[in-house]
């Protein structure tokens, strides 16, 4: 029989938050959920054992209610608006960590949070192992095979993603005939998409990779039905994501959505690139 543990989860938006909180308890495990005032589901709290709302930047009070709660484990799931998130008051504690760091990109940003947290003896855990069915299959993934271009474009973009990735810039980039239209930033995958599209037209594709090194507890690259839908409407036909180590939300309504508009979904590998 395994262990029951006390999972304190950081809850940012979107359904993510909720179907981790529901995979933990499924396994037994007590759920206590901290959520951020203007950044959070809420929902969050009607399934969880106990829960607290605090203001982005109150380190302090985060720990010291998962202390209080007896939390082992720390999963942090859920989007942050990242605009948003230059209005935070830090804590004092927050701003001696933030002090501390020469750039602030995302992952810089996650590895010191989580160093934070085993300081005071908590195991950071990753979301998807409580939620494993959201992690992307590798492989052809819709009915449609992807065409020449496409799958020029789409070893453009797994090779400039993964340099981008390395300098902590993205996960994200839009190609049209071997040409970088955009490049994921702060605005999110839906808004690159868009801006992809506007430059490049028709034929897009989209590829989204886990960064080089990433730090794969807190920080997987995600995707889902929305981006599908604004692929459609932008005229985007192909889309790579990282097969094993990126979270696809609402898979099977996807594909179904991508075969209907003839968009081809591929969950991408090192060993798809060497097959073609």
């Amino acid at each position: 029989m395994s262990t029951v543990e006390t999972i304190g989860l950081i809850a940012g938006g979107g359904q993510f938050p909720l179907l981790v909180a529901k995979g933990a308890a499924a396994q037994g495990h007590r759920v206590v959920a901290v959520s951020f005032k203007g950044h959070s589901n809420d929902d969050v709290h009607n399934i969880v054992d106990n829960w607290k709302e605090l203001k982005l930047g109150q380190l302090t009070k985060l720990v010291n209610f998962f202390l209080e709660n007896g939390v082992t484990q720390v999963v942090m799931a859920g989007t942050i608006s990242k605009p948003k998130a230059f209005d935070m008051r830090p804590d004092l504690r927050t701003a001696k960590m933030l002090f501390r760091l020469a750039t602030k990109g995302d992952d810089v940003l996650l590895r010191a949070i989580t160093r934070e947290f085993e300081s005071d003896g908590f195991k950071v855990v990753g979301p998807h192992v409580y939620a494993p069915e959201l992690l992307t299959p590798a492989g052809l993934l819709t009915k449609r095979v992807p065409n020449e271009m496409e799958a020029n474009d789409l070893v453009v973009g797994w090779k400039s993603a993964r340099e981008l990735g390395r300098l902590d810039i993205g996960q994200c980039v839009i190609v049209k005939d071997g040409v970088i239209t955009a490049v994921e930033a702060i605005e999110g995958t839906d808004a690159a998409v868009k801006r992809g599209c506007s430059h490049g037209g028709k034929g897009c594709t989209i590829v989204k990779v886990f960064k080089p090194g990433q730090e794969d507890r807190v920080d997987m690259p995600s995707i889902g039905y929305r981006t599908v839908q604004g692929m459609k409407d932008n005229g985007a036909t192909c889309l790579g994501v990282e097969a094993g180590k990126s979270l696809f939300f609402d898979l099977d309504k996807s594909i179904k959505f991508a075969n209907k508009h003839k968009i081809t979904i591929v969950g991408l590998t090192e060993e798809w690139f060497e097959e073609k």
